[in-house]
């Protein structure tokens, strides 16, 4: 199989966010960076499939130069090799869909591999933008079940199964109320969740091997794709301060400003 999987470089979500006095942006100085969490779910299940199939694992990110330190992070956590699309400047969902389509037009993969979303803006739309321009089937969410059976047989199922001699993928994904099983027929694109797996460590060993794998730079005007953005942040706010609690001397008390202040009850 060869497998395409996507690595986006996000701000390190245990550090403050702080936004700019005029509002047009978050304060970069000193942030910390790293790979999209279901990013890394995405490449461990990259990893996990080629080795049970056989087959490639291509890594794929799209930024500044910065951005190659996820893009490594991923080698060093096995993956093949990787692409860097150059771009320096915003991206909305579209734009990144549009230039991943022409990658994968080259690559042509067997199956696209996406974290559901990424945690710096959220959007979830990457992958589903994604599949609609490259008219294939598409699965979101793939999660992790652990009984098939019974409780008592303790059958183990994988969230995401490569079926009929990698022909299809059976994925199964948490929905509202219980999970549900998808078939989809490759290529296709899946998104991960987070209970689908826990991403591996990389040792010391594949990191220094990680320096030596090959990754090709490439730029929009050379896939010809107009990176503009169609939807634009205008400004940012940083939320309210949230107030302070207080102490309440009896129940009666608690249960009044619940009813006539917090409107709770």
């Amino acid at each position: 199989m060869k497998i395409l999987v996507t690595v986006k470089r996000v701000e390190d979500p245990y550090q403050a966010i702080k936004v700019k006095p005029d509002g047009s942006g978050i304060v970069t100085d000193g942030m910390n960076y790293k790979p999209n969490p279901f990013d890394e779910i995405a490449v461990e299940e990259a990893l996990r499939l080629r080795d049970k199939h056989q087959g490639e694992v291509i890594a794929v990110t799209l930024g500044t130069d910065r951005s190659t330190a996820e893009l490594r992070q991923a080698l060093a956590m096995g993956a093949d090799r990787g692409i860097l699309v150059k771009h320096d400047g915003p991206l909305d969902s579209d734009a990144v869909a549009r230039l991943l389509a022409k990658v994968v037009e080259t690559e042509k993969p067997d199956l696209i591999l996406m974290g559901k979303q990424a945690i710096d803006d959220d959007q979830n739309q990457a992958g589903q933008l994604l599949a609609e321009y490259l008219h294939v089937g598409q699965a979101t969410f793939a999660s992790k079940k652990d009984s098939l059976e019974s409780e008592a047989e303790k059958t183990k199922v994988p969230g995401l199964q490569v079926l009929d001699g990698a022909r299809a993928v059976r994925v199964i994904r948490e929905v509202d109320g219980g999970l549900e099983t998808l078939e989809v027929t490759l290529p296709a694109v899946v998104t991960v969740d987070l209970r689908l797996n826990l991403p591996r460590y990389a040792s010391l060993p594949n990191i220094m091997k990680a320096k030596k794998k090959e990754v090709k730079e490439l730029t929009p005007a050379a896939l010809g794709v107009d990176p503009t953005p169609k939807v634009m942040a205008r400004k940012f706010a940083a939320p309210p301060a949230r107030k302070g609690g207080i102490k309440v001397p009896d129940v009666a008390t608690l249960v009044d400003k619940l009813r006539n202040e917090a409107k709770v009850i």
